[in-house]
């Protein structure tokens, strides 16, 4: 019966998830500018003043604590969740292949679109941006690739700040790159079996020194991977969810207004935004601190699925970076220096169920 009623809370929160979320986009890339909107003190006191929001938010909170709960005390028991993980597991050598698409598509796009890593910076940088994304989505110079592209993004918000920031999805996906390299299939694949293999003309150049090799020798492994992506990935979900809801919430407010959300689900158009933005914060502060890493991923992808329906007019191809992000991160879980591998199994063990982890799953991640 307790298993039953907690998958129902956590289906509840799910769809709680997906209401709300189509609000939760890059506002900036379906209004346009114009007067602002209120204060951010009237535009919180709008929302809290409310006791109906405050119910509501009160209620959200007792269901999360629950869903949490429910999961930690019996996630573990369905045999879909190991499966689940295992499978996703398994997909760990094509990650590369996975983050140079999610990372060289969207840079190819903004080259021939003439826009600057974000629809909102209008640069012309079409041969830089194409060539860097040739060499990406072939396979070819990869990790070279990703260290031109953290070069050019970090050039160009020196010029564009803060409004560069609203990308700074390309920082988790280039430094995710250079870590784990091109993967398979690959071009650099291809040319390193040549130069390993014995009577090639290729294997004239065997003791060239790569990037690969630079970052083994200062000891950074494939592993540091997730870490990596969690940090900016998490930074830019809460970014968003702060700046471009919380502080900027007149032209959430328009977001609202433009789509008719409140018809979806009739609250105020502040809560609207305001929940818009905590959703996008929390799952922001999961994915950093590596809390629940798969399951803040996936709320993420549900995120970003919902918007792609939910607003017809926004450019989807600005988003794609963070669809292969979030799915990266379901595939490797949180990596080192998670909540994952140190609050959660504590919580667990008093839980008591510490027994319950399938033996096959990854020690290290085992709930999230």
């Amino acid at each position: 019966m307790y298993l039953r009623w907690a998958r129902r809370v956590l289906a509840g929160a799910t769809g709680a998830t997906l209401v709300a979320s189509p609000v939760a986009a890059h506002v900036d890339y379906v209004t346009e500018d114009g007067e602002g909107g209120p204060a951010v003190v009237d535009f919180l006191l709008a929302v809290l003043s409310d006791p109906l929001n405050l119910a509501l938010l009160l209620g959200g909170a007792v269901g999360v604590t629950v869903a949490t709960l429910g999961w930690l005390r019996y996630g573990d028991h369905l045999a879909d969740v190991t499966v689940t993980r295992r499978t996703l597991r398994s997909y760990q050598p094509y990650l590369g292949w996975l983050l140079r698409l999610a990372t060289g598509l969207p840079l190819m796009g903004a080259g021939f679109s003439g826009y600057f890593f974000s629809p909102v910076v209008s640069v012309e940088a079409r041969i830089v941006q194409v060539t860097i994304a040739f060499c990406l989505l072939f396979g070819l110079a990869t990790r070279l690739a990703a260290v031109a592209g953290l070069l050019t993004y970090a050039v160009g918000l020196t010029m564009h700040f803060p409004t560069l920031l609203l990308s700074s999805e390309y920082v988790a996906g280039f430094l995710g790159i250079l870590v784990v390299g091109p993967g398979q299939p690959s071009a650099d694949l291809l040319l390193r079996r040549l130069v390993v293999t014995d009577g090639t003309l290729m294997s004239r150049f065997r003791g060239v020194t790569t990037v690969g090799d630079l970052l083994s020798r200062f000891g950074v492994e494939k592993s540091v991977a997730p870490l990596l992506i969690r940090l900016f990935l998490g930074l830019n979900f809460a970014y968003l969810g702060v700046t471009e809801k919380w502080l900027n919430s007149g032209r959430a407010l328009q977001v609202v207004e433009k789509y008719g959300l409140t018809a979806v689900v009739p609250v105020s158009p502040e809560m609207w935004v305001f929940g818009a933005g905590l959703g996008e914060l929390v799952v922001g502060l999961c994915i950093l601190t590596g809390t629940f890493t798969r399951s803040a991923a996936g709320a993420g992808f549900l995120i970003l699925t919902t918007t792609l329906f939910g607003l017809p007019d926004d450019p989807v191809l600005a988003h794609v970076t963070l669809f292969g992000l979030t799915s990266a991160l379901l595939i490797t879980g949180s990596g080192p220096f998670a909540v994952d591998r140190t609050l959660v199994p504590r919580l667990r063990s008093r839980i008591g169920l510490q027994d319950a982890v399938d033996p096959s799953a990854d020690a290290a991640t085992p709930s999230d």
